[in-house]
């Protein structure tokens, strides 16, 4: 009987170790199922810097000609951009190159005009040192110390420094300026905010209607033939962060010089060469960059305030301004930058009151 009884117990307690382990494993199974709702759902793929119908926007205007006005276009701006993190005017790097012979007659008014509204964002790249300079912008003149020729290998040597010295800084985009340019600041934030800066992307203005072609040494035995679109440096342009790291075996720590002297073409070619043939993407062509070499007087003047950068002409074309009215003359203000400052500051203290306008 008591050999029967322990028997009984073994069993019992197996049967119930058996028991437990079954429930273990239907437990599961008897769990609600979840819905398709309640799962995580994938991120939705975008590519901030093409908003539907910005870039295509873009390629119409510049191939078109007497197509939509740009006005109309820029309408694409800021497409979806509200969802990012605003873009804040101290994430820029702009880039301002000059040279020593034109510190007064040029930088003057870029720092009475609209440097005074970016001063702490923008870096002159120069080829001399100036007290005066230094004492009005401190740590923010960067002497190149190369020569003061206005030659390519001269050129290519200032662009190699703006470049190593905006990686170096960390910030989101680099935009290179030359000391005839002035920036629009408001209208500059405004187009960059609609692109994402971990994005390629390289905003400008070709001088050309058509890409450059040049010769790719690669060996010494030849060269083969190379097309691509380049912005001019003389309007400006802005690279963003994400595509200015891929350059750096062609541009950072001097690569730049040497980059150049294989196709043997300046700065602002160079830079389109190594984005647009090297890393193979596309310029993003605006209109909203202006140089020199255009005709600036065939600007309306109902949308000079809306544009990135503005130019005048220098001594052989003094005519060549922005056609705006204003408290200033033609005399008083011959590049019209003055003129344009106040009518986008009025409240700046040199300017002459509204009343006079």
């Amino acid at each position: 009987m008591h050999v029967s009884s322990m028997g009984v117990s073994k069993f019992c307690f197996l049967f119930s170790l058996a028991l437990c382990a079954l429930l273990l494993l239907l437990i599961p199974a008897l769990q609600p199922s979840q819905h398709q709702g309640d799962l995580p759902q994938p991120r939705a793929h975008t590519k901030p810097a093409r908003h539907p119908g910005q870039w295509e926007a873009y390629r119409l205007s510049d191939r078109a000609e007497g197509g939509l006005p740009p006005t109309e276009l820029e309408l694409w701006w800021g497409l979806g951009s509200r969802s990012r993190t605003p873009l804040e005017l101290k994430d820029i790097f702009i880039a301002v190159k000059t040279t020593r012979k034109y510190h007064k007659s040029r930088l003057d008014l870029l720092f009475q005009t609209w440097v005074s509204k970016a001063k702490e964002q923008t870096f002159i790249f120069t080829d001399g040192e100036d007290q005066e300079l230094r004492r009005r912008a401190g740590a923010n003149v960067v002497n190149t110390n190369c020569s003061a020729a206005h030659t390519r290998q001269a050129l290519c040597c200032k662009m190699s420094v703006e470049y190593d010295k905006f990686i170096e800084s960390q910030r989101k985009w680099f935009c290179h300026m030359d000391d005839d340019n002035y920036v629009i600041v408001p209208s500059l934030l405004k187009l960059l905010s609609s692109f994402q800066h971990t994005q390629d992307v390289y905003l400008g203005r070709p001088s050309l209607d058509h890409p450059i072609e040049a010769a790719e040494r690669v060996k010494s035995d030849g060269s083969v033939s190379v097309k691509f679109w380049f912005a001019t440096g003389g309007a400006g342009f802005c690279i963003s962060r994400g595509l200015a790291l891929k350059m750096s075996p062609w541009a950072s720590l001097g690569n730049f010089i040497s980059t150049a002297e294989k196709i043997r073409l300046p700065d602002d070619c160079t830079i389109g060469y190594i984005i647009e043939a090297l890393l193979e993407v596309t310029l993003t062509h605006t209109h909203l960059f202006h140089s020199h070499l255009e005709n600036l007087q065939r600007l309306p003047t109902d949308t000079v305030l809306e544009q990135v950068t503005l130019s005048y002409g220098g001594f052989e074309n003094r005519r060549n301004v922005v056609s705006i009215g204003g408290a200033f003359s033609l005399v008083e203000d011959p590049s019209r930058f003055k003129t344009v400052h106040c009518l986008l500051y009025p409240e700046t203290d040199w300017c002459p009151s509204k009343g006079h306008h």
